[in-house]
């Protein structure tokens, strides 16, 4: 059972089909307790990094899903989610993370292409273990569908799986570390490449 964990924002429904297609079985959830009993979970997001933090805390979710990943429960962050994985944001004035990746999210700048970026990107996959267990499921030159403003900055690179280039940024598309996987882009909204990913997570990830 994979608990997508529902704090008011994000793309709930859109994960939950993914997961149906994929013959994933899943639930829904705000209560700490009932995710708890999940095998696995996702962090879904779309909106405010201070604001989805924010109602997170208010929901009692933030510590408990701390408690969780470091207790050993694999966890999938997509979009803002993979976001609030990290340290901190520098988003609308600022707001800590769930500090379980070392970095910080920082706006995308000083670049000549249009922002938010919104569309396909390719990735491009660097040495890392999980970069070569992914990249193996994936068609010989993977895109995935990108929406968003800010990315992940100052990163352990061993946490770095895979990585787009946009306006001469590269932009962290796929994340990891112990217990913890994350996409840049919606895996749900990119094709047979996009849900090989989530089958990986739901089915191999630990």
């Amino acid at each position: 059972m994979i608990g997508i964990i529902d704090y008011g924002m994000g793309n709930l429904r859109s994960v939950e089909n993914a997961l149906n297609r994929l013959g994933l079985e899943s639930r829904i959830s705000d209560d700490p307790a009932a995710l708890a009993e999940c095998g696995k979970l996702i962090l879904p997001g779309v909106g405010s990094f201070p604001a989805c933090m924010r109602s997170l805390e208010e929901r009692g979710l933030r510590q408990p899903l701390i408690d969780l990943v470091q207790g050993g429960k694999p966890m999938l962050g997509i979009c803002l989610g993979m976001q609030m994985l990290f340290e901190r944001s520098e988003e609308d004035g600022g707001a800590q993370g769930l500090g379980l990746l070392k970095g910080r999210v920082v706006g995308m700048q000083g670049i000549d292409l249009p922002v938010p970026e919104i569309g396909w990107n390719e990735l491009v996959f660097t040495e890392v273990p999980e970069a070569g267990r992914i990249s193996s499921l994936l068609s010989g030159h993977p895109y995935a569908y990108y929406v968003h403003s800010y990315y992940a900055a100052e990163m352990d690179p061993a946490n770095l799986v895979a990585w787009s280039e946009y306006g001469g940024i590269h932009v962290p598309g796929i994340v990891c570390g112990p217990h913890l996987l994350g996409t840049q882009f919606h895996p749900e909204k990119s094709g047979a490449d996009g849900l090989a990913i989530l089958k990986h997570f739901g089915e191999e990830f630990a």
